[in-house]
């Protein structure tokens, strides 16, 4: 029985260890070595703060550590890791180039012929360029360029 419970507490004191380092983020892959491993994951995560001081360099963030890691994410492409901070008109998600757009269509029936669709009926993820013609939705381009993975290349940045 005291062998038993010996072996039960040791056992107990290395799990509680082995969580401890975890949640300290002891062992723990970075972000580099993560992609370096992965080369493309399309998953975005939250920044950890060993790395705000980069991203605030690589994105011009005139802001703290802590603001900025509230706001933005890495990717991998390549090996390498990408931040993008979200904003005003920044989903740092993949561009979406579906030319058919219910809310497009229904606004284009009440403004026939339209130049331009705004952005809160398209959304924001589009990077195509909307408007109306004879009741119509209408896209053309893409007017933002996508990365080889499909996100808007404009919004992510590479770390160093």
């Amino acid at each position: 029985m005291r062998l038993h419970v010996t072996l039960s507490a040791t056992l107990l004191l290395a799990l509680a260890c082995h969580a401890g380092a975890a949640l300290a983020g002891e062992g723990a892959e970075g972000p580099g070595e993560r992609c370096r491993r992965l080369g493309d994951d399309d998953a975005t995560h939250g920044i950890p703060a060993s790395l705000a001081p980069a991203a605030r360099r690589a994105l011009g963030l005139n802001m703290s550590d802590a603001e900025a890691m509230r706001g933005t994410v890495y990717r991998c492409m390549g090996g390498a890791v990408l931040v993008c901070s979200h904003g005003a008109n920044i989903p740092c998600a993949k561009g979406d180039t579906g030319r058919d757009l219910p809310a497009a269509r229904e606004f284009c029936r009440a403004n026939p012929d339209t130049d331009f669709i705004p952005a809160y009926v398209t959304g924001h993820d589009t990077v195509l360029n909307w408007r109306c013609q004879d009741g119509r939705a209408v896209a053309s381009g893409p007017g933002q360029a996508l990365d080889a993975r499909g996100f808007v290349a404009s919004q992510w940045r590479p770390l160093p």
